[in-house]
Parts: structure tokens; sequence; C-alpha cells
């Protein structure tokens, strides 16, 4: 069995290996976990999680979705949440390479998509860089999911002909550096994931390079979860309503977000607490 955290130097505890190798070679998969709903996990994520031997996981991956690992699989929270990191990403790159290089099958489990803010492909850098045959599983990731339960379309015709993906800090927790011209044409959607700390600059800025203080905006904490939270509002609202918002929120920002649905109107998931910010 792999020795577990020992302290480094900086003080922090790092997962290492010892003992004899199993096999010749593992391997990594990066598995999208989804927005937190277990029925919204792929049969292609599902079969990766059952012939895990590791799993590395977020903070926000469900215990419905990690029970679904044998119940031999290790499992290592890697949680990260604003200011405060379990492991570095660096660490975390460490630790699969390691484990691979054991010949343990690793599972890295993330909410959402790897590939979306999930920092799957820095990830799947550091496994090809040590010759770590490595696995990208996708996932639904969480703005599918709030569009989906909300009734609000990401692409409708007449009113969202495209739709963007940001972020709303950047690495050093700031407002990001985004086009924000670009993102302030009308009749598109601007989902921004990591937005909420941010939410009255990113107000400010769409409305300063033009986009209407009236445009829809709907606030979805928790998407796809039995305590999913939705707040419709207006862009000019939006600060008021990320002030309601204790978690990691999503910010779904058109015209098509009108079509939201309110409360006892969905006929998909009706969420515990629903409610619009004038």
């Amino acid at each position: 069995m792999p020795d577990r955290k020992p302290k480094n130097e900086s003080g922090k505890r790092l997962v290492v290996l010892g003992g004899a190798r199993r096999r010749a070679t593992g391997a990594v998969w990066l598995v999208g976990a989804g927005p937190g709903d277990p029925e919204l996990l792929t049969i292609k994520a599902l079969k990766a999680l059952q012939a895990a031997e590791v799993v590395v996981h977020d903070g926000l991956v469900t215990d419905e979705i990690l029970d679904m690992a044998p119940a031999s699989a290790q499992r290592i929270s890697v949680a990260k949440r604003k200011s405060r990191h379990s492991y570095a990403q660096d660490e975390i790159n460490r630790m699969l390479v390691a484990f691979a290089q054991e010949g343990l099958r690793v599972v890295r489990l993330k909410g959402g998509d790897p590939f979306i803010f999930g920092r799957g492909g820095e990830e799947l850098e550091a496994c090809r860089e040590a010759g770590v045959e490595c696995h990208v599983v996708p996932g639904v990731t969480a703005a599918l999911a709030a569009g989906a339960n909300a009734g609000a379309p990401l692409t409708h015709r007449g009113s969202a002909q495209a739709v963007t993906f940001v972020t709303g800090h950047a690495a050093s927790g700031s407002e990001p550096d985004l086009d924000w011209e670009s993102l302030a044409k009308p009749n598109q959607t601007v989902v921004i994931y990591m937005g909420v700390s941010t939410a009255a600059g990113i107000a400010a800025r769409l409305i300063g390079a033009g986009r209407q203080g009236s445009t829809p905006v709907l606030v979805v904490e928790n998407a796809s979860r039995p305590d999913e939270n939705r707040i419709v509002t207006t862009l000019a609202g939006l600060p008021a309503a990320a002030e309601q918002v204790a978690g990691p929120a999503l910010l779904i920002v058109g015209e098509a977000m009108a079509l939201a649905q309110t409360s006892g109107d969905t006929a998909v998931f009706e969420p515990k607490f629903e409610r619009r910010v004038k």
C-alpha cells in the first residue's frame, strides 16, 4: 500500500509512494464528474471510476459519485476553495505521475469537465512530459446543467447566436483581462465561471462596454444538486444578486436567460431555493 502524506520542506503534506512496483506501467484518467447529480455521470466516466485503484478528487465531487469507486480504492481529496488549497497544482501533477509510475490506475476526478476551467490541460501536460499514459473522459460542465434545469437555453434562435465561457477571476484572484467589448455585444450568452467575488466589476465592465443593464442574468449555485439555488436578475442587479450567494456559482448573462423558469414552473428539477432579484 502506498505511503501517504509526509511533510515537505514547506510544511505541506505530499503523497509519495513506496514498496514494490505492482505492474509495469500505470495510467491516469482525467475524468469529468459532471456538476453533481450522479445521474449526469457518463457511462465512460463510471467505468473508469469503477476500475480505479487511486481516486484523486476535487472537493466539489459528491460522496454519491465517490462511492461508485471500489471500496479498496485509495481516495485523496485535493479540494481547492478560494484562498484555501490543500495542495498546489504542481503537487497534484507530481502525485498523479508518481502513482501511475508505481503501476496504478489513477482517476483524477474533477467536477464538471476536465478541460473547462478544470486545469486538466496542465495535468495532461505533466503526464505527457513524464511519459505517463493519460486518458481524458469529458463531463457535463455546470453551465449545461444550469441552463437545462432553469429551462434557459444557452443558444436560442433570435436571442443567442453564440455562447462564450469565461473565468471570473485571473490567476492572481483579481478581475480577469477579457475582451469586454466583444462580450458586450447583444444576442449572445456569456457564462462566467468563478465570478461571484468579482460580479460587481464584471457587471460594470459589461455595461461600460455597451451591454444593456436590463440584460437578463441567471445566477446558479450548486447546479443540478438537491440544494440548487437560482437567482434571476438583470445585469444591473447582478452585484446585489451575487451578495446572496454563499458558495461557488455560475453567472449566465444573455437575452436567452429571460426564459429562465421561476419557482414552481420547472418540469425537470425544482430547487429548494429560488428567487428573483430586481
